[in-house]
């Protein structure tokens, strides 16, 4: 086919019924950033309306079914539930790891002074939700839960704010992600500290053996695709009998990641010139270079991200959040200091903690708002993390052996999430439409007069 000629059009982007009204319509949803938390949000309100429908018996039925894998003597049996839990959600912490990489190499983490202020944040609002859960619960049977209400969801948080448009400049989604990443990593801590059960130790040196393999395939420079996936279900089975929760291997695989691209970023060299029908192992050729010349966490992380968005994360809240809500469920929910706590840890705490500590890092000089945000911003991204749904719920589940326990833990994060997203949603209307400033930005003594007036 001649260069000059167009090339022929897809059926994705004709002009047919289905492609126009349907098909794009759907791709273009799928890139914003609220499609994450609507997909989640669908997938909770199925699981609560399924658990507490005619056929409730069916939907515990399908996560309590037993499933097995074999291999001579040696047999991992779960039920659905807990492969959703320890095995898919190893994908989605593998993601998480990614991301901080990412941002630690090349993004806002790279550079503390630039990112203390949601850094800091970040640390208030992890302290101060599990101090106050633990006020509550210090004595009480569900003492162990206090890292159920450090959590933030990052999904449903951005989700939030980018329904609320021009109120919210992109500044703060940008707090708010970062604000967020460091809490990912708080939540893996946590997890991989005090949500473990007793450790095997030649599982873990099994497991510590097989990421040094990891690195040094990298360092000899072998790039071929299975060997990694074989190395890292070795490295998820052999952290999942080591007592250490299996989804920490995704995180330690992820944050393993080179973020260096293989080759540069030239194709000249694999280009076909000005051959009109180049053949295949050109075009193969010009493929293999360009994906070398992206970096592997870029590729990983562009490739798994729909997957972990709206496959991955939406099956565990099907499967976790499906909670029968009968009056006894209700009645001892309404009485349950765990449930208080929780609810009290993600909307009083995660405000006050980021809030608070954000302001006395800027107050002591650690820390500068970014332009165009004002401290009602911030008020309202303080109250958003309060959304503490996914990693919440994960936690609880790590948290609790009763179920009487997890599902009080479980309406806490429901009502918790629901509570935060009205109170930044209140926080945004009462401060009045807002927009970044287009004129120059203001002398220091004139900008600090701002603050304070906003503060």
């Amino acid at each position: 086919m001649p260069l000059d000629q167009p090339p022929a059009q897809s059926w994705v982007t004709s002009n047919r019924p289905v492609p126009r009204l349907l098909v794009r319509p759907l791709r273009e949803f799928l890139q914003t950033e609220t499609a994450g938390g609507i997909v989640l949000l669908a997938a909770t309100i199925v699981a609560l309306g399924w658990a507490n429908s005619p056929w409730h018996g069916a939907y515990e039925g399908l996560w309590s079914t037993e499933l097995s894998i074999r291999l001579g003597p040696f047999e991992l049996a779960e039920d659905l539930r807990h492969w959703v839990n320890d095995g898919l959600m190893t994908v989605f912490f593998f993601v998480v790891g990614l991301e901080i990489k990412r941002e630690m190499v090349a993004g806002d983490l790279r550079d503390f002074r630039s990112a203390a202020l949601p850094i800091i944040g970040a640390v208030g609002g992890m302290i101060v939700p599990a101090l106050l859960y633990w006020t509550l619960n210090s004595r009480g049977t569900g003492s162990a839960g206090w890292g159920i209400p450090m959590a933030t969801d990052i999904a449903f948080a951005l989700g939030v704010l980018a329904l609320f448009g021009p109120r919210v400049p992109s500044a703060v989604k940008v707090f708010v992600l970062t604000l967020a990443i460091v809490d990912d990593i708080g939540a893996i801590l946590v997890i991989a500290i005090f949500y473990s059960g007793g450790i095997q130790i030649p599982w873990l040196i099994l497991a510590s053996s097989l990421l040094v393999a990891v690195v040094a395939l990298r360092f000899i420079g072998v790039w071929w695709l299975p060997s990694y996936v074989v190395l890292g279900i070795g490295v998820w089975l052999a952290t999942y009998e080591s007592g250490i929760h299996a989804t920490i291997a995704g995180v330690a695989l992820g944050l393993l990641t080179p973020t260096r691209a293989q080759a540069g970023s030239s194709l000249g060299k694999a280009s076909p010139g000005n051959e009109e029908d180049p053949d295949p192992s050109t075009v193969q050729s010009i493929s293999a270079r360009a994906r070398a010349s992206i970096s592997v966490v870029e590729r990983l992380e562009h490739a798994l991200h729909p997957w972990a968005s709206y496959l991955i994360v939406p099956t565990f809240a099907l499967a976790n959040a499906g909670i029968a809500l009968g009056s006894d469920v209700m009645t001892a929910a309404i009485g349950s200091s765990i449930t208080l706590g929780v609810v009290v840890g993600l909307v009083v705490g995660k405000l006050s903690g980021i809030f608070g500590s954000a302001w006395l890092a800027h107050r002591l000089g650690f820390a500068t708002l970014p332009e165009g945000v004002r401290w009602h911003h911030i008020g309202a991204a303080a109250a958003v993390a309060g959304i503490g749904f996914t990693v919440s719920i994960f936690i609880a589940s790590l948290a609790f052996s009763d179920e009487r326990l997890v599902d009080e833990a479980k309406i806490g994060v429901l009502a918790g999430s629901v509570l935060a997203t009205l109170l930044a949603a209140g926080i945004l209307r009462l401060s009045g439409r807002s927009q970044i400033p287009s004129t120059p930005a203001p002398s220091p003594d004139h900008q600090g007069e701002q603050e304070r007036g906003d503060g």
